[in-house]
């Protein structure tokens, strides 16, 4: 068992500070982590079975007079749910998952803002041991800090190394985004372009 303490500040808002404690065995990894901004702070806490597939997302979501919570989960046999709550008024979109089909053949939950949720993928796929071609993924995405769940057409692939450090490419199923990101020997993310960086 591996454990990392992990702190990366945000690239896109300088006011974001996201950390994680992470605890990664050879085929599974367990987190706790959160963000905070200057528009709201969230924790949250996931569950990632042998073969790195998501069991379990929770998180909390608060700002200034509004807060709400959701519990993602995937089953044995390939189905999501969500639990949610809410309290308070604000302008986001619900929380939650309105049509749970939309995830079929979804292995990975991808919470926004979080760079720890992309080791799944590179992890399953082994890209910090082999070259791999373009691999199409569907995630199960959680927009922050709504807590919305949507289905995400996701691509990762390897690619050369920059420095030293392995690097994975990253590119949405649309190809309108794209994103080389350094990796350490985890397949924890050091440097999100765009996004975050590991302090």
């Amino acid at each position: 068992m591996t454990t990392r303490l992990l702190t990366w500040s945000g690239v896109d808002d300088a006011s974001r500070t996201d950390h994680a404690f992470v605890e990664l065995s050879g085929t599974s990894l367990r987190a706790v982590g959160g963000t905070q901004t200057n528009r709201f702070s969230s924790s949250w806490e996931l569950d990632v079975a042998p073969g790195w597939v998501t069991r379990a997302l929770r998180v909390t979501t608060r700002g200034f007079g509004w807060s709400r919570t959701l519990e993602l989960t995937r089953s044995k046999a390939g189905r999501w749910s969500a639990d949610t709550a809410t309290r308070g008024d604000s302008a986001l979109p619900a929380p939650g998952l309105d049509d749970p089909e939309s995830l079929d053949g979804a292995l990975d939950c991808d919470l926004g803002l979080c760079p720890v949720t992309n080791t799944m993928p590179i992890r399953r796929l082994e890209l910090l041991r082999r070259a791999a071609g373009d691999t199409p993924l569907v995630m199960a995405w959680v927009e922050m800090p709504s807590l919305r769940i949507l289905r995400s057409e996701q691509v990762y692939a390897s690619a050369a190394a920059l420095e030293g450090r392995a690097r994975v490419l990253y590119k949405s199923a649309g190809g309108d985004f794209s994103a080389h990101l350094t990796i350490d020997d985890e397949g924890l993310v050091i440097d999100y372009p765009g996004l975050a960086r590991r302090t």
